[in-house]
């Protein structure tokens, strides 16, 4: 009997005897000869036409510490089982259906595969199949792979030989269980990577009184590292909003602090109120002290109420898409300059319209981007996706990422910021209002204003306190323009439903400060009275030239 094609060899002088036997038995037509007086088992398999000592047999197969059974015929009648496989199934009567005699073998589905075993002549295998404790009269449920192989099965004498199956048991439970431990452990990681990431960006958006904002962040693929994508928004007093969108290259906590650094760093030069690309020259050299070995993607922008615009700047990210209010939608071809960290290049801002009903999507390059297309065809689906009209920024962003394709198994992080500017009407666009006064200078100037605002606020029906503060701070810094500023000079209210802004502009570029002024000093004082009465103030230049001063009041039933 060659017992190789069992994957079996037999050790020392049971390989020799078994060879013995087959050279004295090869011409012997009985095949296989009867067990031995009071041995319980069917005759062991081997080549038809052939004989073995079938005790030799079995104390090989015995001795397998491995669950072993031989089953024979269509019906799969058990022809043998070692004691491996009875002691952790029970013992087996030779003879039965393995219906009725291996219902552990039932239970996993294996007499389909037999049946292919035997039609087939090739091995087959099951993979960690479980094995309930039941079937096995044991505490806890193993796994186990299954391998069936073809075996002929020779008959008693002057009967042919059947086919039969050998099906060998290896325990892999202890794999099963320590493959199981390291995917819990591998989503414990990942949990706590993508938690370290969601804390790096805003916990919670702020929401500018002229705009309405969402976002959204898909991790990327399903392993432990972490990325660099990140998001903000960030209010700038007097109305506007400054939004941004990075994209630091690579994965792992290397880019996720190195995005955290950008991030803070962003927030701490948006309140200095500069240009877009004035904010990425300084991000630019950060970027490089940071990490010299990382490259990060930025897109600022700035929404100004007053003017209807976005003013945007670049290093080396995806434009912005917008979808005007008559539905079309186009790219932004926006200035674009190098990534951050590479150093040594002039950033550049652009302005487009955005007004109400308009839409603007910023995004990182995980959501258009693919391996094998090009990122354009990406850029392309996007705006077919944003075609469609809709007002709520949370629901864009949801559809952009189905329309797109995004799912948990995407392997790029994903970072999306929606803004949308609204369109009020009726009692709603009552609430948000504006009006602007040019003043030539003199002394008719402060004057002027004063009468202006008192007009202006009594007729938006505020209270007589917040007419009289509204009043104060245009009085104070028109006087404090045209002591220290030169025309042309512009005072501007405007008023939404939740706050007062007074903002007066002239021709100079010198940055107002507050100071202490001594008890008999007779000036000074303008800029603290401002700061002392106004919720916010503050200063920036203009692109245009000069600089604009403001003041923010809350109103009385503004949450």
């Amino acid at each position: 009997m060659n017992l190789t094609r069992w994957g079996i060899r037999l050790p020392g002088t049971q390989r020799r005897h078994a060879a013995a036997t087959d050279r004295g038995r090869a011409e012997e037509p009985g095949g296989v000869p009867a067990a031995r007086s009071g041995d319980h088992q069917e005759p062991p398999p081997g080549p038809a036409g052939r004989g073995v000592d079938a005790a030799a047999v079995h104390e090989l197969l015995g001795h397998v510490q491995a669950p072993v059974a031989v089953v024979r015929g269509s019906d799969h009648r058990v022809a043998y089982v070692n004691a491996a496989y009875a002691a952790l199934f029970g013992p087996r009567t030779p003879g039965e259906p393995a219906r009725q005699a291996l219902p552990e073998l039932v239970e996993i589905g294996l007499l389909p595969l037999m049946d292919q075993v035997q039609r087939s002549g090739t091995p087959r295998t099951l993979k960690s199949r479980s094995v309930p404790a039941t079937a096995r009269g044991a505490g806890r449920d193993s796994h186990f792979t299954f391998t069936c192989t073809p075996v002929q099965l020779a008959g008693a004498a002057g009967k042919p030989a059947q086919r039969g199956v050998l099906v060998f048991a290896a325990d892999v439970t202890d794999q099963v269980v320590a493959a199981e431990r390291l995917r819990e452990s591998e989503s414990r990681h990942r949990a706590a990577a993508v938690t370290l990431q969601r804390s790096l960006l805003p916990q919670r958006l702020e929401q500018p009184d002229d705009l309405r904002v969402a976002a959204t962040y898909q991790p990327g693929g399903l392993d432990a590292a972490v990325g660099g994508d990140w998001y903000d928004v960030i209010t700038l007093g007097a109305g506007r909003t400054a939004v941004v969108i990075g994209d630091v290259m690579g994965r792992g906590v290397r880019a996720a602090a190195v995005m955290g650094q950008l991030r803070t760093a962003v927030r701490a030069y948006a309140r200095l109120d500069l240009p877009p690309h004035e904010v990425l020259q300084l991000l630019d050299g950060l970027a490089a002290d940071i990490d010299a070995t990382q490259i990060a993607t930025c897109l600022y922008a700035v929404y100004d109420p007053n003017e209807g615009t976005l003013t945007h700047a670049s290093a080396g990210h995806l434009p912005v898409l917008i979808r005007e209010a008559d539905g079309t939608v186009h790219r932004v071809a926006e200035p674009t300059g190098p990534p951050l960290g590479t150093g040594g290049w002039v950033h550049a801002s652009g302005a487009v319209p955005f007004g109400p009903g308009s839409t603007a999507v910023l995004c990182t390059d995980g959501l258009v981007e693919r391996r094998d297309a090009d990122i354009d065809e990406g850029l392309d689906a996007l705006e077919r996706a944003m075609a469609a009209a809709c007002d709520n920024p949370q629901i864009l962003c949801d559809r952009l990422l189905r329309a797109l394709g995004i799912t948990e198994e995407h392997d790029d992080d994903v970072a999306v910021l929606v803004l949308t500017c609204p369109e009020r009407h009726g009692e709603e666009a009552d609430l948000f209002r504006g009006a602007a006064l040019d003043l030539l200078g003199g002394v008719e100037a402060a004057p002027r204003a004063r009468a202006f605002a008192d007009g202006v606020l009594a007729s938006w029906r505020f209270s007589e306190e917040l007419r009289e503060l509204g009043v104060l701070a245009a009085s104070e810094l028109v006087a404090n323009s045209l002591k220290h500023g030169r025309a042309p000079m512009g005072l501007r209210l405007r008023r939404t439903d939740r706050r007062l802004i007074v903002e007066v502009t002239d021709g100079d570029e010198h940055l107002p400060r507050r100071q202490q002024a001594r008890p008999a000093d007779e000036a000074g004082r303008g800029i603290a009275v401002v700061a002392t009465i106004a919720a916010e103030w503050g200063a920036r230049r203009l692109p245009e030239g000069g600089k604009a001063v403001w003041a923010e009041f809350a109103l009385p039933d503004a949450s």
